[in-house]
Formats: structure tokens, sequence, C-alpha cells
């Protein structure tokens, strides 16, 4: 029977375990660089068998939160090369999500104080952390048809970074009600071109974006997340199984590492009622199609949550909070525990405290 201590080959990534640290954005980098005090964070947790990094905004426009780091110049990815050898030389494994949040931003973190992109011309029912404080998104603007190819050539230039900066490969993140996602939504896209309207045009955005990956560094060292219900940052879908099976459907073909899905509204209930969701239905489209890659699960699992799913298909569990507050989060796993709790007041930016303070078992 498969545990989560059982080692795995993702694509051209050999796994130590199944246990996954999920990407946490915390803004703790000041100037969109990596730095010494993110280098001890991932290097704290590198026993997780693959670290998912914080979201890299892939172009200016991309950038959604004071002191999230970027992944769009030779000097990001510098900064980033620290981290990822500490987190080597701990024996870990580690990839690059990257990152752009659409319409969850506001103008003063906007190129030329510009409006952000989105799919539709609706503000978000959130806030961002700009550099006077928490303030309500602001009113985007639909990226230009003529905007795309600019936008799809800058995750493909973020995913040679990335490598560049020794990453072992990068996720993309499709989840979350950031850029790629607000296209996929038929409750924000109202366009009217061929990147709106039908299940095919919505989801043509973020499968450009992913083949752009795929075709620069090899599908073996790409995965991608996705969120079929989750509420966040405002965006839901009229009818999400037939859209995201036709994603998955889409996506099998490009031979990807693995396939990294929450389950329920991230960072809150699993089961929607609302929403309902047949995830084992996805898993099995995603196969029918030819997906070989691994089957990754995310939202609140504990260990024995985690064995029951991996004993139904899935390949890999991700844990976010719990990595959070327990660097040493696979050895609390194998013996049950104890665990620390997470400090939610630290959750975002600040300095060690909550961040790199929390004790390992041996203290």
């Amino acid at each position: 029977m498969t545990t989560l201590f059982d080692p795995l080959r993702l694509g051209d990534i050999p796994l130590a375990n199944r246990i996954v640290m999920a990407p946490l954005t915390r803004t703790r980098a000041p100037g969109e660089l990596a730095n010494d005090l993110m280098r001890t964070y991932y290097q704290q947790r590198a026993t997780a068998g693959l670290i998912v990094a914080e979201a890299m905004q892939v172009t200016e426009s991309g950038r959604g939160y004071m002191d999230t780091p970027g992944l769009y110049t030779d000097e990001m990815a510098a900064a980033w090369r620290p981290v990822t050898d500490a987190v080597h030389a701990a024996g870990g494994r580690i990839v690059a999500q990257l990152w752009h949040v659409g319409r969850i931003s506001h103008s003063s973190l906007q190129p030329g104080g510009d409006a952000p992109l989105s799919s539709g011309a609706v503000a978000a029912n959130v806030k961002t952390r700009t550099p006077t404080g928490a303030q309500p998104a602001s009113v985007p603007r639909v990226l230009r048809v003529d905007e795309i190819p600019g936008i799809v050539a800058a995750y493909r230039r973020a995913a040679r970074l990335a490598l560049d900066a020794g990453f072992d490969g990068v996720e993309v993140h499709g989840a979350n009600g950031y850029l790629l996602e607000q296209h996929l939504r038929d409750s924000l896209n109202n366009r009217a071109d061929a990147y709106g309207g039908s299940i095919a045009n919505r989801a043509r955005l973020l499968l450009e974006v992913t083949r752009a990956v795929a075709d620069a560094i090899g599908g073996e060292r790409t995965g991608i997340r996705l969120s079929p219900v989750t509420p966040a940052n405002d965006i839901v879908d009229a009818n999400p199984q037939p859209l995201f099976a036709y994603v998955v459907q889409q996506l099998a073909p490009l031979d990807l590492a693995y396939l990294h899905v929450i389950e329920g509204s991230t960072g809150g209930p699993r089961d929607i009622a609302e929403r309902p969701f047949d995830y084992a239905a996805l898993r099995q489209a995603w196969r029918d199609a030819g997906g070989t890659g691994a089957w990754m699960v995310n939202n609140g699992y504990d260990g024995a949550l985690a064995d029951q799913v991996l004993a139904e298909g899935a390949d890999l569990v991700s844990f976010g909070r719990a990595f959070i507050a327990n660097p040493d989060l696979v050895a609390r796993l194998r013996q049950g525990g104890p665990f620390n709790k997470p400090e939610r007041a630290t959750f975002y930016g600040g300095a060690e405290k909550g961040y790199t303070d929390y004790p390992a078992l041996q203290a």
C-alpha cells in the first residue's frame, strides 16, 4: 500500500517522499527579490519530497501585492540561486510557481499606475497590500488580444529563468482567481473574441501558457495548479465539471510532470454544498486522455486523510499551513505529531517571527 513516505519520480525530478510543501505567499521579498531569510525558511523545510515555492510574478503587470518575489529579470533569478542551492544541499527538490495576478491588484502596483489586466472590466471584491496599506482592488481593463502573446512570452521566459535560478521545474499557477482562472470562469469572462464565450475559448489562455512553458523547459519539468470550485478572489463558475474536464483533457498530451488540484475552497472547507464537484471523475478524465503525470491533491489534509487519498489513486499530497508552523512536517507526520499551530497574524510580511522561528522536534 502506497504511503506518504514512499519515493516517487516526478517527471525528471526524483522525490524522497510524497509530501509536498504547497506554494504559500508570505510577502517577505522587498524589491521583488529573494533573500537570506527566505533561504533559511525553505532550507528548513527541505525534507519535503517537493517544495512548490511561493508564487512569483512573471512580469511587472503581474504584481498584486507588496513584497512578493518576481521572476522576470536576470537579477531576480540570481537572487533565487542561494535559495535553491540551500534546498538542494539539504537533499530537497524545489519548483517555482509562475504567477500573474490579473485583476487582483491595485494601480499603485502596476507599471505607470495603469489599471490591472483581466478578462472583464469588473473589480474584485478583495483588498491588496500596497505601499499605503491594504486597498480595494482597482477596476481592471480587459487584456487586449494583441497583448496576449506578450503574456505568454513572459511565462516562457520566467520558466527558463527558473531553471537558470536552479529550480528543478515550475508550476503554472492556474488557480485561486488569478489571471489564467479569470479567463476560465464565466462569472467574469465576458470577452466576445477567441478568448471568451465557449469553454474552449475561455481555456485558451491557460492552455497557450502551459504549452509555451512545457515547450521551453519540457513537460517533464512542468506542473500546473487548478482550483475547480474555490471562490477565492471573488470568482466562481456556473458549471465547473465540464470546464475542468476539458482543461485536463487538453493538458494531457503535454506530458506534464503533475497536476496539482485544490479540493474545495482554498484554505477553507473541502466540501461546498452549493458547488459539488467530482474530483475522482476529473482524475479519470485526465487519465483517459492519456495524462501520465502525477496527481497531486491539496486542502485540509492530515496524515490519515492523506493515506486514504493515496489509496484511492492520488500520487502526492500537498500541505500548506501545516508547513508554515512545522518546518519538519515530514518527521511529525511519520510519528503522528505533535504539531505546532500556525500564527495567522504573522502569515504575511514581517521578519523571522512566525516565519523561521517555529521549533523543530529536536528543539
